[in-house]
């Protein structure tokens, strides 16, 4: 019997402590994580601008932003993000082909969850010419 209740008080602490543990890893927080472009007119570079903020306790470093292809260009905040400030992620495509799209960017970061996807979609539509 004393075996068990000292079992029972073992599990129980090793509960209450991992209950307690607080997350100090670094964390985003997108505002929006897929943005729409809606339509565009072919040939026109449209640019998004995605916002996050460090939600963790540990500054937060974003070590790459990787879009799919080259039609699109990443730039973003390159310094480290304090617990509770915000940065940013700007993605600019190249719209040249006609017809939808869904364009994926990895981001690599130290963040608890260390490779992040986010996306940015629309139709690209054909430019119309007066004469």
């Amino acid at each position: 019997m004393k075996k068990l209740i000292l079992l029972f008080a073992v599990v129980l602490g090793f509960t209450a402590m991992t209950a307690m543990h607080v997350d100090t890893e670094p964390q985003f927080k997108f505002e929006k994580e897929t943005y729409d472009f809606g339509k565009v007119k072919q040939g026109t570079p449209v640019t998004a601008t995605l916002k996050f903020t460090n939600v963790g306790d540990k500054p937060l470093i974003l070590s790459a932003v990787e879009p799919t292809c080259g039609c699109t260009v990443a730039e973003f905040t390159k310094t480290p993000i304090k617990k509770g400030a915000t940065g940013s992620i700007t993605l600019t495509y190249n719209a040249a082909a006609i017809g939808q799209f869904t364009k994926e960017t990895t981001i690599r970061s130290n963040a608890t969850e260390a490779v992040k996807k986010v996306y940015i979609k629309g139709e690209v539509v054909a430019t119309v010419t007066s004469k």
